[in-house]
C-alpha cells in the first residue's frame, strides 16, 4: 500500500491511498486487538519473548476481542487502573507476533482485504469494530 508520506515513523501525518489496496495479498495479517503497557513492572524476570510481541521490550501486552477486553484484563491481573498503569499504547497484534499502532493496523488490514466496510474507516486509525 502506498502511502503519501512514506515516513513510517510519523503516523499521525500519513495519508492512505486507499484505491491502492485492493486485489493486494501479503503474509502478515491482523489477529486481534491489543494494548500494550510499556511501564507495568515485571515481577518475575522471564525473558521478554515469552510473554510480549517481539517488538515489545517492556511492559505488558494484554490482547483480546475488543480493546475494552484486554483493558479490563489487565485491572483484574494488576488491580492498577488504567490511569495507575503508566504509558499505554492501543494497538493490534499480527500473525508475525508483532504489536502494531492503530495506523500501521489499518494498512495491514486493508492491504489484506480484512476490513468490512471501507465507508467505515474512520481516518487513518483501525478499530477492531472495522474487523469483526
Amino acid at each position: 500500500m502506498k502511502l503519501e508520506n512514506e515516513n513510517l515513523n510519523e503516523p499521525q501525518n500519513q495519508q492512505l491511498n486507499i484505491g491502492a489496496v485492493s486485489g493486494s495479498t501479503g503474509s502478515e495479517r491482523i489477529i486481534c486487538a491489543a494494548v500494550w503497557y510499556k511501564e507495568i513492572p515485571i515481577k518475575k524476570e522471564i525473558p521478554f519473548e515469552s510473554t510480549n510481541p517481539k517488538n515489545c521490550p517492556t511492559g505488558l501486552v494484554f490482547s483480546g476481542h475488543r480493546h475494552g477486553q484486554c483493558i479490563y484484563t489487565k485491572c483484574a491481573v494488576t488491580g492498577l487502573r488504567d490511569a495507575e498503569s503508566g504509558e499505554n499504547e492501543q494497538g493490534f497484534l499480527t500473525s508475525k507476533n508483532r504489536f502494531v499502532s492503530r495506523e500501521e493496523a489499518l494498512v495491514i488490514a486493508l492491504r489484506e482485504n480484512q476490513v468490512m466496510d471501507i465507508k467505515q474507516i474512520r481516518g487513518n486509525r483501525l478499530f477492531s469494530e472495522d474487523l469483526y
